[in-house]
């Protein structure tokens, strides 16, 4: 980060009370950084002062076809794993009413390659099982953690709460629950969630952070080991509060947009998170269109705003780092935008895009998440009129090497 963010920060932190104080929430001074970006497709031609920024070219024949006949429903998530593997979380309850009876089990397993590797996962009498899917994480330990977002539009069924986490071996063996279905008492319940949409375990602390954002307005953490509560924060490192009740099935409206100043000092969809290798935590906050960086305990240091102008209103959906040790560039999914914005992870600069709105391989609808494996190749899961999944084949840096 630079000299000059930091002091800001810690004068942010100063400025703020403690997750346990009394006094009110407020917004506070924060330095922030409204960069806006609009789609293009192709890859980015822009440089940065190391030489460029990271090209990809879409991979046409990934996934190969799946096995038994299956049909996929909407893929909500992907996740890549230590032996790059890739981890798909598809809807079943999405798959047309015709073909309902062929639809796959919900997690999803492929080599690099394409390769199906194995599939399972789906309702039990052992644990609850998410009404409808959303995040799929595997851990060092080859823990595969599944969290919901029902009830909310995306597929017909129950008006249930998925209030909870679960945690299987690869092979699909119950290993957890955390929370119960239809329980959360709030952003203060520290026993259950409310909707979680992402999770990332540190393997340095065995500790799990949860966006638990769809329901809660919080970044959580577990001990990823036992699910014992350890500590939470909200947006800014304020204490997260709920937000106004709605009916039964209705989403949160999309919050107005504030094109100046630091923005909300609530979360709104905590979205997706990652820690970096030097200890910090990104969160997204999708509706907010902005990220914002935190020490693993939780002391804001500063944010970043995607596309805070631009026409559509959820950018920050998904997030992934390049695989170099120094973990150069960020990327984000754009949801609504239909594109790929790589970010200085350090300096918090926009370098670049690739992606636009459309069908065609290389373009997205409804861009969900984001995942990059240990070469550099990025794997992207979109919802809704999207409902696909792509690879991207990590083609080196622009300006580099001829390019």
């Amino acid at each position: 980060m630079r000299v000059s963010r930091m002091r800001t920060a810690r004068a942010t932190a100063r400025a703020k009370r403690s997750l346990a104080g009394p006094a009110p929430l407020a917004i506070v001074a924060a330095v922030t950084l409204s960069l806006s970006i609009s789609a293009q497709g192709g890859t980015s031609k822009a440089l940065t002062r190391s030489g460029g920024v990271p090209t990809f070219q879409a991979d046409v024949s990934w996934p190969q076809k799946l096995p038994n006949n299956w049909v996929m429903g909407v893929p909500s998530w992907v996740a890549v794993d230590r032996r790059d593997h890739v981890w798909v979380l598809h809807r079943p309850r999405t798959v047309s009413t015709a073909d309902r009876a062929r639809a796959a089990p919900p997690v999803l397993e492929f080599d690099d390659a394409g390769k199906f590797v194995q599939a399972w996962g789906g309702p039990s009498d052992r644990y609850e099982w998410p009404d409808l899917e959303h995040g799929i994480f595997v851990d060092h330990q080859e823990r595969v953690w599944i969290g919901g977002i029902n009830p909310i539009a995306g597929a017909e069924g129950s008006q249930r709460w998925d209030d909870m986490l679960l945690t299987f071996t690869r092979t699909g063996m119950f290993v957890r629950q955390i929370g119960r279905r239809d329980k959360s008492g709030g952003n203060e319940d520290t026993k259950n969630l409310k909707r979680p949409a992402d999770v990332f375990v540190n393997p340095r602390t065995h500790e799990a952070f949860v966006a638990d954002g769809y329901g809660n307005r919080r970044v959580l953490v577990l001990d990823a080991d036992t699910g014992a509560f350890k500590r939470m924060w909200g947006a800014f490192g304020n204490r997260p509060v709920d937000a106004p009740p709605l009916p039964p099935g209705v989403r949160r409206p999309v919050p107005p947009l504030l094109t100046e100043g630091p923005g909300p000092d609530q979360f709104d969809v905590v979205h997706a998170l990652i820690l970096s290798s030097d200890g910090l935590a990104y969160v997204a906050d999708r509706q907010n269109r902005r990220i914002q960086v935190f020490t693993l305990e939780g002391r804001f240091l500063t944010q970043v705003f995607i596309n805070r102008t631009g026409p559509y209103p959820r950018t920050g959906s998904g997030l992934a780092f390049s695989p170099d040790t120094q973990q150069q560039f960020m990327y984000v999914a754009d949801f609504d935008n239909g594109q790929v914005v790589i970010v200085n992870r350090r300096t918090l600069d926009v370098v670049g895009s690739f992606g636009r709105r459309g069908s065609s391989p290389g373009e997205f609808q409804s861009l969900h998440n984001i995942a990059a494996d240990s070469k550099g190749n990025l794997y992207t899961a979109e919802v809704g009129s999207g409902s696909r999944v792509q690879k991207f084949r990590f083609q080196g840096l622009s300006g580099s090497n001829g390019r």
